[in-house]
């Protein structure tokens, strides 16, 4: 699903988490539900798409929720936390 071999590749996490980040990087705090709207408005994602999206950019440390459901983008460099 990350990367998928049998459908088109604009449909996979990897690729649609792009739309969340780019998002976060505008706006480093937001309301998860306001996050949800702002990207659906673009790109008509679905809410189960977009929660897949947000445990990803969470596995890779890019992204938070905290308790009151404010989504944060933590890192400011992307490239600190590939090299590991």
């Amino acid at each position: 699903m990350l990367l998928p071999d049998n459908i088109n590749p604009q449909l996979s996490i990897y690729y649609v988490a792009s739309f969340v980040l780019k998002e976060l990087q505008d706006k480093e705090q937001q309301d998860i539900i306001e996050l949800y709207y702002n990207i659906k408005s673009e790109h008509g994602l679905s809410f189960s798409i977009f929660l897949l999206c947000l445990d990803w950019l969470y596995l890779i440390g890019v992204a938070e929720v905290d308790a009151e459901g404010e989504v944060n983008y933590v890192s400011k460099n992307i490239k600190d936390i590939i090299k590991g």
